[in-house]
């Protein structure tokens, strides 16, 4: 009581203000749940929207055939077989006309590919462990002068390919090898392939001497590896190759 007789004015306590804040909580997360369950139940009785039609009504599909005797692999993925899936020699350059052949087209073993590096041992172990699927060969020479070798080296995927390809081109820049960085093939990112010529002649004792260029191009699973010799040691024009590897992109 006040000192002239009046009721004294009660504050209303921290727990009845906290209890009305829950209260005001509470109703606000219900009102927002009824409201998310009456728009599904609306949702649920009206009739679905039609799709807009396709562009293309009927589609072209071959009708499922029981297996027979011809069938075959490809056959059964015909919708996910890729043509280096097929025949790799099929893929090959052709030698220009009047070119003489000297590997017809053909896959070369994994021991005669790997005695062409400096440890054929460790090169075969590294291609073994690094999923090597097969490697296509073919060459020609011109004018018993120039001598092309191309070869489609196909991993088991495509980190293979990428690490041979990657840790090919890595070491070309030294002088044991084509002695300077190279250069890009046009449509092909750097990362992903590259072209050199020797920055000079090499000659081995009794022998004449040689000029070679090579390009080094991955795509996919399959590395492209072409081999531009000139056997009297002359100049070669990094477009010979590069012209080369092109061609040989657009038959993959």
């Amino acid at each position: 009581m006040n000192s002239d007789g009046a009721p004294a004015e009660i504050a209303p306590s921290r727990r009845r203000r906290g209890r009305t804040t829950l209260l005001i909580a509470a109703a606000l997360v219900l009102g927002a749940l009824a409201g998310t369950v009456t728009g599904y139940a609306i949702q649920y009785h009206r009739e679905p929207t039609p799709l807009p039609p396709l562009a293309q009504q009927k589609l072209d599909a071959p009708k499922p055939l029981a297996a027979d005797g011809a069938t075959t692999l490809k056959s059964i993925n015909a919708n996910r077989w890729h043509k280096t899936d097929d025949d790799l020699t099929k893929l090959l350059l052709e030698p220009p006309s009047g070119a003489k052949v000297e590997e017809s087209p053909g896959y070369e073993s994994l021991d005669f590919f790997a005695a062409d590096y400096e440890n054929p041992e460790g090169a075969l172990r590294d291609f073994v462990t690094g999923g090597l699927r097969r490697v296509a060969l073919t060459s020609w020479s011109t004018n018993d002068r120039y001598h092309v070798t191309v070869r489609l080296i196909q991993f088991g995927d495509r980190e293979g390919a990428d690490e041979y390809q990657k840790g090919y081109s890595a070491g070309m820049p030294s002088a044991k090898r084509a002695g300077n960085p190279g250069v890009s093939v046009p449509g092909v990112p750097d990362d992903l392939g590259h072209a050199w010529v020797d920055s000079k002649a090499r000659q081995e004792p009794g022998y004449e001497p040689y000029r070679s260029s090579r390009a080094l191009v991955r795509r996919g699973d399959v590395v492209l590896e072409i081999f531009y010799d000139d056997n009297r040691g002359g100049n070669i024009a990094e477009s010979n190759v590069i012209d080369l590897a092109k061609r040989q992109l657009e038959r993959l």
